[in-house]
């Protein structure tokens, strides 16, 4: 067996055991490293921490390259093309740091769809990430914290990668920072930059990966178990929907294992279940409130809106390029996915090619067996419930189909399982790289030679999805008013602030520069269509002042009000548990807009830079 650094394995050594095995290990972890792409690998570890830290600066960059823009005007610039996703999120921050400094539920709120609220565990949760950047959030605003929040994503996730790929999978550092590279900047997070904080969010994802082959060598089943649990119980606080997507990864690579080497997988089943099961007792204690919340709670929701086709991949997108890769452009993914924050393959045919050829060449590795048949499996079910030719769906039956109707794969959205299948490309891209190093290493000059071409074949061919800066738009302004802190004169802590006209929006982007101190109504989220039926719907119907409100904004009505609409404005002001009003001065159509509210409310007036209908005295 080759030299290799401390604790590093030989692709085809079992871990467990003292002289190498017929069967190898599901994570044939650790080949010799190569003292040609790696030069000190296995000398001097206190030369690994300047190359540790020069790789994170090098993705740092790479993710703020891709964020740039909305860095020139954190406040003023929405990134990317779902504005409503990240003004969801940015209230979901804003919040947070409003449950901390008010020691409110984390997982409920009436503060949001006032006066019924929204269950935050059935949206996209986040409870961890908005603790820790609540101070950020106090200090500069939630837009400020969202942008951070994205871009440490981005670099956080590939530095993961690289982490435990260089530790624990292959000797190359060279070779991990190209899995870790692919693993977070490939299109599918750049995809998901569009407003999903809660899927790039994905930097505990391969520590939680790795404690699980670890728990199937067996040794300290207690002590890896907890471990474990407390990655798990910690990325359930980040994203519900990464996690589970983590754990059908790794339940899928349990089962390739089985299938191509049967012995192997039953000898490490005792001790990974016996970890395991320390894990869910773990993960049980801390989640048990969050889970009833999520499955039982108040505006609890069924399923997805929408059919699981809806938000599909087609076959023909694993070979085209995404809206955001360099090879892309605004048309490239049409009719491929629903929207531009799903594209998560996108690989184009050189990648296929690629990745087909490492399969082959590495195909008597049990390592590389694992990997292919998890990737294949999890691209097979992000096609949905039939399967596609071109744009078009047939009505042929695709593997989904099995599992749509049951419990949590109702919930998930289908294109997302091809986050796996990246992971798992990356992982081979690792994996190719440190054999390639290997066996140039003992070549001298031609091995060298080797090594050079095969970097620039690499490169040449992930180019065409390297990630372009994400585009940016500006957002409507919120009155001064509200940012200022003025309204606090008007509106009690908790009670309603609605502004005029009432947009889901608009609702949410008063309510997160107001740090979320006072309630709005209606909003954007996932929730019940009823209270009899909870099967999952956007947002809540309006109510009839704010649909009439909203057609006097757009010209599609005058503004003469009948005393059964006054009597129905009231009833509205006493649903929302409102105290006031506001409309912006400089709101296009406000004349007629103030015309209406006075025939509602009674005479407004201006204060700061709204005009102000104090509604008090019918709510209280």
């Amino acid at each position: 067996m080759t030299a290799s650094r401390p604790g590093a394995l030989s692709a085809r050594e079992d871990p467990t055991d003292d002289a190498p095995t017929a069967d190898a290990p599901p994570e044939a972890p650790e080949p010799a490293p190569s003292p040609t792409a790696d030069p000190g690998a296995g000398t001097a570890p206190r030369r690994r921490v300047p190359v540790d830290l020069l790789v994170a600066l090098v993705y740092v960059v790479g993710a703020v390259f891709v964020t740039g823009r909305g860095w020139l005007d954190p406040a003023g610039r929405l990134l990317g093309t779902r504005p409503n996703d990240q003004g969801f999120n940015e209230w979901m921050l804003a919040y947070a740091a409003h449950a901390v400094t008010h020691l409110e539920n984390p997982f409920f709120t009436t503060l949001q769809n006032a006066p019924d609220g929204v269950n935050l565990m059935t949206n996209v949760g986040m409870q961890l990430p908005g603790l820790l950047l609540s101070p950020l959030t106090l200090l500069f605003g939630a837009s400020f914290s969202y942008l951070f929040f994205i871009t440490a994503n981005l670099a956080g996730t590939a530095y993961a990668w690289y982490h435990v790929l260089s530790r624990h999978v292959v000797g190359s550092r060279a070779a991990a920072f190209t899995g870790g590279l692919f693993c977070a900047f490939a299109p599918a997070l750049i995809s998901h930059s569009n407003g999903h904080p809660h899927i790039t969010a994905q930097w505990l994802v391969p520590f939680i990966v790795w404690r699980v082959v670890k728990l199937s060598r067996g040794g300290a089943v207690l002590r890896d178990g907890l471990i474990l649990g407390a990655l798990v119980s910690a990325q359930f606080f980040v994203g519900l929907e990464i996690l589970f997507l983590a754990a059908l990864g790794c339940a899928m690579g349990v089962v390739a294992l089985l299938v191509v080497r049967p012995r192997e997988a039953l000898r490490r089943a005792k001790p990974l279940l016996g970890g395991l099961a320390v894990t869910g007792v773990v993960v049980l204690v801390v989640s048990a409130y969050p889970l009833w919340m999520q499955f039982a709670g108040p505006q609890h929701r069924v399923g997805h809106p929408g059919t699981p086709d809806a938000y599909a991949l087609k076959l023909g997108s694993f070979a085209a390029y995404a809206t955001e890769s360099l090879a892309g452009s605004p048309t490239s993914a049409r009719g491929l996915v629903a929207n531009t924050t799903e594209q998560a393959s996108f690989y184009g045919w050189p990648l296929l090619v690629l990745f087909a050829g490492i399969v082959l060449w590495l195909r008597r590795e049990l390592l590389v067996q694992v990997l292919a048949i998890t990737g294949i499996a999890f691209a097979v079910l992000s096609i949905g419930t039939t399967w596609t030719w071109g744009t078009r769906r047939t009505e042929v039956p695709a593997p989904f189909w099995l599992f749509q109707d049951l419990p949590i794969f109702d919930s998930v959205v289908v294109a997302r399982f091809a986050l796996i299948t990246t992971a798992v490309a990356g992982v081979l891209l690792a994996v190719a790289g440190d054999r390639i190093s290997t066996v140039a290493a003992g070549q001298g000059p031609a091995g060298r030679v080797l090594t050079g071409l095969a970097a620039v074949a690499v490169a040449a061919v992930l180019l065409p999805v390297a990630p372009t800066p994400l585009a940016v738009r500006g957002r409507e302004p919120v009155p001064d008013f509200v940012t200022s802190g003025a309204w606090r004169e008007h509106v009690a802590p908790g009670r309603t602030l609605v502004p005029v006209p009432l947009a889901d929006m608009r609702s949410l982007y008063w309510s997160s520069a107001g740090l979320v101190g006072f309630a709005v109504p209606q909003g954007y989220f996932l929730g019940p269509v009823s209270d009899d039926d909870s099967t999952g719907r956007w947002g809540v119907a309006p109510q009839p002042t704010s649909t009439l409100l909203l057609a006097v904004s757009k010209g599609e009505r005058g503004t003469e009000v009948s005393s059964a609409e006054r009597e129905q404005a009231l009833a509205d002001v006493r649903h929302w548990k409102a105290d006031a009003l506001a409309l912006p001065v400089r709101y296009g159509r406000q004349a007629e807009l103030r015309t209406v509210l006075d025939a509602l409310y009674g005479p407004g007036r201006q204060v700061d830079d709204v005009w102000l209908w104090d509604v008090r005295p019918y709510t209280r």
